[in-house]
């Protein structure tokens, strides 16, 4: 099955190092399992999953106050490494070799993400969730131009105004945020040139890494191996640059078996994402996908605010919301412009 480029940032996990298509999976096992109420079921596998991941590692960075990021990057891109190998082996899931030649093509994109997944972390720890996932906004503004210059891709009207209103809610947001830090806003708005960055990228690459495999494919459960394998030694090089190894040897974190549960929850998470989101969107499709994984912005960033009692006022709570709500607004445009295209 040939895999198309996708053509926003709403159709991408970028988190997990897959790519999110708008067209139906089939089945990667020859095993049939009837399950049934499917759609709502992965529907709600996919809200919970996504939401939980990211309340997981908010937990994890600030009430536990774990200052050693990749660290926790490293450790969640093992399990989920670790997971699909299992899956593969029992052929359960099909993946493809890690030949040289293939890694030589990926490596530039796996740097990306890793830089990806590392900003994404710095910027949680600082930042309140709502705050965070207002401002992932800006992603789909910097991706939106990618497109325009990289790929001669023009939008209509409707896009250009929901991408116009992220702005606004993201700059309001930030000025209304009572708990704003300067280092996390700094981390996240990297976080999304690098996510942008991924997402184009990811893109020009693909079709050149399905040429050097031995199926002539690239599914998405090999780029979730690809991607994490790739990560490791990268991840270990970084925590010895950014001195993480003195913090881990003398935090008493480490010696707590309720923090590894935790932090090992975070990583089946992680990878629960591209499993679920994968399920849902075979089951419903790429117009109720992109939708859900908007709305579903709305409850995670109120939840946030509630779990960890983030200090708000009215009128950053309104700017969040409006935030929220452009994103809906957006995943509706880039709805109609794919229908009209």
């Amino acid at each position: 099955m040939k895999m198309k480029p996708s053509s926003t940032i709403e159709e991408h996990d970028m988190e997990n190092g897959k790519l999110v298509k708008d067209k139906e999976r089939t089945p990667r096992s020859g095993r049939v399992v009837y399950v049934p109420n499917q759609a709502l079921l992965s529907g709600v596998a996919y809200c919970f999953s996504s939401c939980g991941m990211i309340l997981v590692n908010k937990f994890v960075l600030s009430s536990y106050d774990f200052n050693a990021g990749i660290s926790l990057m490293l450790y969640q891109n093992f399990i989920s490494v670790a997971i699909v190998s299992v899956l593969s082996l029992l052929g359960l899931v099909s993946t493809e070799p890690l030949t040289w030649r293939l890694i030589k093509v990926w490596l530039p994109v796996n740097v990306i993400f890793v830089g990806m997944l590392i900003t994404s972390m710095f910027s949680l720890k600082y930042i309140n969730v709502a705050m965070v996932t207002v401002l992932k906004n800006v992603t789909n503004v910097i991706t939106a131009l990618g497109e325009m210059y990289l790929f001669k891709k023009h939008h209509d009207g409707r896009v250009w105004a929901a991408l116009f209103l992220m702005i606004i809610s993201a700059i309001t947001g930030g000025i209304t945020d009572l708990s704003f830090n300067a280092v996390g806003y700094t981390w996240q708005t990297l976080n999304c040139f690098l996510t942008a960055s991924y997402s184009l990228t990811l893109r020009r690459v693909m079709d050149t890494a399905k040429q050097v495999t031995k199926s002539g494919n690239l599914n998405e459960f090999s780029m979730v191996l690809l991607n994490n394998t790739l990560s490791l030694p990268l991840g270990i090089f970084l925590i010895v640059v950014f001195n993480e190894v003195d913090y881990l040897l003398t935090t008493p974190l480490l010696r707590l078996p309720s923090f590894w549960l935790v932090m090992t929850f975070s990583g089946i998470l992680g990878l629960a994402i591209s499993f679920t989101s994968m399920w849902f969107l075979h089951q419903t499709g790429a117009t109720t996908y992109s939708l859900v994984g908007s709305l579903n912005k709305i409850p995670l960033s109120f939840a946030g605010i509630l779990i960890f009692k983030v200090p708000t006022s009215l009128e950053n709570s309104a700017s969040i919301f409006f935030g929220l709500l452009a994103g809906v607004f957006f995943a509706r445009a880039k709805i109609r412009e794919r229908s009209q295209s």
